[in-house]
């Protein structure tokens, strides 16, 4: 299997997100500004807070994956994860629950234990659950302490 470098992700990524996210051309300019403004801090999500992060997933000198996380106060958590993507050539190697694993990391380093994520749909809920997650609601998962990811 080719390495995988894992990094935070600068402005000159963005393109690159936003191609992983968006399945048209006209769904990619929306990602790039949809993750420009996240990362610029000048979007969004509900109740969140600075700072944020996103890291990339890299193979051959290309962006393979990406996930993005902040602090919040949504359903009392501490942090949210807000994206995670892996390209489908690349899935299910574990890049993913890297993934998870570097962003706990930067949750513990901000102090941020209880994590929430909106798993979107089925197969995303069973993927957090293997790494961890719990509900917190009919929709949410959460973390109750992600601490727990990196053990």
């Amino acid at each position: 299997m080719t390495d995988i470098i894992f990094r935070e992700a600068t402005k000159q990524d963005i393109p690159a997100l936003a191609e992983i996210r968006g399945d048209s051309d006209d769904n990619r300019e929306y990602w790039n500004d949809r993750i420009l403004g996240y990362m610029n801090c000048t979007r969004h999500p509900q109740q969140a807070l600075h700072p944020r992060i996103i890291y990339v997933a890299c193979a051959d000198g290309s962006i393979i994956g990406f996930i993005a996380g902040h602090l919040t106060q949504r359903y009392n958590c501490d942090g949210e994860l807000q994206w995670i993507n892996v390209i489908e050539k690349y899935a299910r190697r574990g890049i993913a629950s890297k993934l998870i694993k570097i962003l706990a990391n930067w949750f513990i380093e901000q102090n941020a234990y209880k994590i929430c994520v909106d798993p979107g749909d089925d197969i995303a809920r069973r993927f957090y659950k293997v790494n961890g997650a719990e509900s917190l609601n009919s929709h949410w998962l959460f973390w109750p302490d992600i601490r727990n990811v990196i053990k």
